[in-house]
């Protein structure tokens, strides 16, 4: 996930009757897609210290909480994660055109995996503990608290809900994609002529206004059957409504990359697409603070906003690819060390959020002159350890990043 995207595709060798607009998509340099995700695990940085100020749940609550961020914190929340796993199933799909050892999987393994198991070790528990001792009254030493951290201590619970110690908190995203690349590279390598017609037949299914509407509807009927009876858990084995969109939006990402010519459509419907984001965007809050309102009187209040939802999910990431395509398909001299840079950031930017904002809490700071300070503070010191990282062997691969 570390590495850099900006390469050539190849398309699949498949019949093509679109042969010049595919050659001339061919030359295209998808430099756009490394930007897209350093934006990408950038926003998760804001979004994260946006979740302290305001009521959702979160890990740690600042006593300043209220609701109104929530409409900018909804602008990216349907959409945000669906985005990386589009950006990093188009990267897995280039990496395994690119590596056909049979020791690809082991390589993803270690890429994925070791940090994930860093994080359990290292970087979850002092967030389990601010957490316990601001949402469970713990009055223990961190130290102490270690020791239940370990042996899956069970008792931190309330509301009918029992905290599940070790934990992965939002490096839930790992095992998901390590899931995820595997059911890719099977089909890659043990089903590949069914991979290339699916390959084939997708610029034909999103063709026109269906690359808009089709992939809207799937989104809708998922939000409206699977979201009531299974919500979203990120605990991998109970997670079905999680899993039924962010395998879509993986495939979507690892299949467009082989027919690039997908991406142009993007560019040509992106502002058709932020339309209905904005729109989706709008009837969300409006529903979210006036669910009785007169003009949803004739309509289910879960029908207009499942729907609403996916058009945002959908849409935003539609004009999120096109408009990156048409503005950010270039390079420069920064794009090749954030790209190595995002991976340590996204796996040690929570902790840093969550011990800033508690060292922050006796201060009685004002949210406007705190938040910045801690999204400050957490870009600052996770490129420390980005850059302090990169420059020790041993360290790279618990980071994500590869062997010099």
């Amino acid at each position: 996930m570390a590495r850099s995207i900006a390469q050539t595709p190849t398309p699949v060798a498949e019949p093509d009757t679109n042969a010049d607009a595919n050659a001339d998509a061919k030359q295209e340099r998808l430099y756009f897609l490394d930007w897209l995700r350093i934006a990408a695990f950038a926003l998760l940085v804001f979004y994260h210290v946006g979740m302290y100020y305001v009521s959702w749940e979160f890990h740690i609550k600042s006593p300043l909480a209220s609701t109104t961020l929530e409409p900018i914190m909804t602008l990216s929340s349907p959409w945000r994660m669906s985005l990386l796993f589009v950006v990093s199933g188009a990267a897995t799909s280039l990496m395994l055109m690119r590596s056909k050892a049979p020791g690809f999987m082991r390589q993803r393994s270690r890429r994925l995996l070791w940090p994930l198991l860093l994080g359990v070790l290292l970087l979850i528990p002092p967030q389990s503990y601010f957490e316990v001792v601001q949402q469970y009254g713990y009055a223990g030493g961190f130290i102490d608290f270690l020791a239940l951290y370990f042996t899956a201590y069970s008792g931190f619970c309330k509301a009918n809900h029992c905290l599940i110690l070790p934990t992965w908190n939002h490096l839930w995203f790992l095992p998901y994609l390590w899931l995820y690349t595997l059911l890719f590279w099977w089909l890659a390598t043990r089903a590949p002529l069914a991979l290339g017609r699916a390959v084939a037949l997708l610029p034909g299914i999103l063709r026109g206004p269906r690359l808009l509407y089709l992939p809207l509807l799937v989104l809708a009927l998922e939000r409206w059957f699977l979201w009531p009876r299974f919500g979203s858990t990120h605990a991998l084995v109970d997670d079905l409504y999680n899993h039924s969109v962010y395998v879509l939006m993986f495939l979507f990402g690892a299949m467009t990359v082989r027919r690039p010519e997908l991406f142009l459509r993007m560019t040509a419907m992106r502002w058709w697409a932020l339309l209905v984001a904005v729109a989706g965007w709008a009837v969300i809050v409006t529903l979210s603070r006036w669910r009785d309102a007169a003009l949803f009187s004739g309509l289910q209040p879960g029908v207009v906003y499942g729907l609403a939802w996916a058009g945002l999910q959908w849409c935003a990431i539609v004009a999120a690819i096109g408009f990156a395509q048409r503005h950010w398909n270039k390079d420069h001299a920064w794009r090749a060390p954030l790209t190595e840079a995002v991976f340590p950031v996204y796996l040690v930017h929570q902790t840093f959020i969550l011990c800033g904002a508690m060292a922050l809490l006796p201060l009685h700071w004002p949210v406007a002159v705190e938040g910045p300070a801690l999204i400050v503070g957490t870009f600052v010191a996770s490129m420390v350890v980005w850059a302090l990282a990169r420059r020790v062997d041993a360290l790279r691969p618990w980071l994500g990043m590869p062997l010099r």
